[in-house]
């Protein structure tokens, strides 16, 4: 019991101190993108041309790195889904094995989902890149944080994509130990390459992609502190039920 309640309160600070971090890397992001909003159009401008436009917008390659992104997405949701049912199944279906799948798929639901495309890129109306008048649009820049017109819902602030990137590599964290280090290095380079694809494309600038992904990092710390980490016993046997541990 001591040594669970030991664990516990280390995983807690642990918590703690990131869900500190990226508060303060937020607000410290933010301010920098404040005080210096030409920096989004400096990044952005690399990948414009007078006469093409977002050239690589028509890359078939990153055509298909943008596409492949809702599959990727789809097959950790399908794998997590399965584990679970499977372990259901056997009978081994413990709290202590089932809190990080739902640690994972509620943080899927709140961050990408409800605070960044049903919140942030609904009603904040950030035009994107592609739409501003210095790239040939008619849209005036806006930025972080300001509640414009300009744009009337699927706005740039923040990027989906960036927030979706973000919780593959939050996957990838809770893999295995032996193939922990493998999996967050490959999914961290295709979750990179994902979110400056998508201020390549003119669809984003540089402040929602590290928004969005600091955001996201917040709202994952926050749950993996709120979830208990307690263990509990699913399987039945007749009329029996374990609920071993529910409270330590």
């Amino acid at each position: 019991m001591s040594a669970s309640l030991t664990l516990s309160a280390s995983s807690a600070a642990k918590s703690d101190r990131l869900i500190v971090a990226f508060s303060i890397a937020i607000v410290a992001s933010s301010m920098f993108f404040w005080i210096f909003p030409e920096v989004d159009l400096v990044v952005s401008r690399w990948f414009f041309t007078p006469d093409y436009g977002f050239v690589s917008s028509s890359d078939p390659n990153l055509q298909w790195l943008r596409k492949s992104s809702p599959w990727a997405l789809a097959a950790v949701i399908i794998f997590i889904l399965v584990r679970i049912l499977w372990d259901a199944i056997a009978g081994a279906l413990t709290w202590s094995r089932a809190r990080k799948p739902v640690w994972l798929l509620c943080g899927l639901a709140l961050g990408p989902g409800l605070i960044v495309n049903g919140l942030l890129k609904e009603f904040w109306g950030r035009p994107r890149p592609v739409h501003l008048d210095v790239f040939g649009g008619d849209a005036v820049h806006q930025m972080v944080w300001v509640v414009s017109d300009w744009c009337d819902g699927n706005c740039s602030f923040v990027s989906g994509e960036a927030s979706s990137s973000a919780w593959l590599v939050a996957a990838a964290l809770i893999t295995p130990k032996q193939i922990r280090p493998y999996a967050t290095a490959i999914t961290l380079l295709y979750a990179v390459s994902l979110s400056l694809n998508r201020i390549a494309f003119g669809g984003h600038f540089l402040s929602d992609v590290v928004l969005a992904w600091l955001i996201c990092g917040l709202i994952f710390a926050i749950l993996y502190r709120l979830i208990p980490g307690t263990t509990h016993t699913f399987r039945s046997g007749g009329n029996r039920s374990s609920f071993r541990n529910w409270f330590r």
